[in-house]
């Protein structure tokens, strides 16, 4: 008998088990910034701070809440052209902002007045859900019972019943294949070209360890 036809140290059953919850999205984060080249680096802080205000302004007119708003600190830094002969541009000063929207019928149009307001630098739109930990839950309620209904056809098929569970493993859910990812719906094809979500699977894996009793 070789080593994968053998059982070290055996003492029940191991299964794993997986489920996930579909959702739809009920929230957008839109990450845009603002990036301004000025010769001198006063001028570079005055632009961009100005256009910071403006986009500020342009989100409170959509009833975006300050509080829904991430702002980073103004950077800068020196900016040259590459290739060829070295030159330098400027000054380059960047403002980053994370936007929580949760008025998804109103994304589009909140991120065109973002834009016209003075963030030149558009680098998404992700959707989520609010209620992620409840759905987690539901997730890895469902994995467990996976695991066991999956154990259960094991014993059954070897002539055994299950016994108490005596080991329970969470796997990072992280690191299963499909977790947690937001897809396009397989529907009718209507919305396409918009920034209409899909929907956002919420995955949960477990390992789950059983005593088997003899049948």
């Amino acid at each position: 008998m070789n080593d994968t036809q053998s059982i070290e140290n055996p003492w029940g059953m191991s299964v794993f088990g997986a489920a996930s919850v579909d959702a739809a999205p009920d929230l957008a984060r839109l990450r845009v910034a603002i990036n301004q080249t000025r010769q001198k680096p006063g001028e570079a802080f005055e632009v961009t701070r100005a256009a910071v205000n403006q986009v500020r302004e342009a989100l409170r007119n959509h009833n975006v809440p300050d509080s829904a708003v991430s702002t980073s600190q103004l950077d800068l830094k020196s900016s040259w052209t590459y290739g060829g002969e070295r030159k330098f541009l400027g000054y380059e000063c960047t403002a980053s902002f994370v936007i929580e929207l949760r008025e998804l019928d109103r994304l589009e149009t909140v991120l065109v007045d973002v834009v016209d307001a003075g963030a030149n630098q558009v680098d998404g739109v992700t959707f989520d859900v609010q209620a992620k930990k409840e759905l987690r839950a539901m997730a890895r309620a469902a994995a467990v019972a996976a695991a066991r209904e999956k154990a259960a056809l094991y014993a059954e098929a070897a002539g055994a019943r299950l016994g108490p569970v005596i080991h329970i493993k969470d796997i990072d859910s992280d690191h299963l294949q499909n977790s947690y990812r937001s897809h396009r719906s397989s529907g009718d094809g209507s919305g396409d070209g918009d920034l209409t979500p899909g929907k956002i699977s919420i995955s949960a894996g477990v390992v789950i360890g059983f005593s088997l009793i003899s049948g």
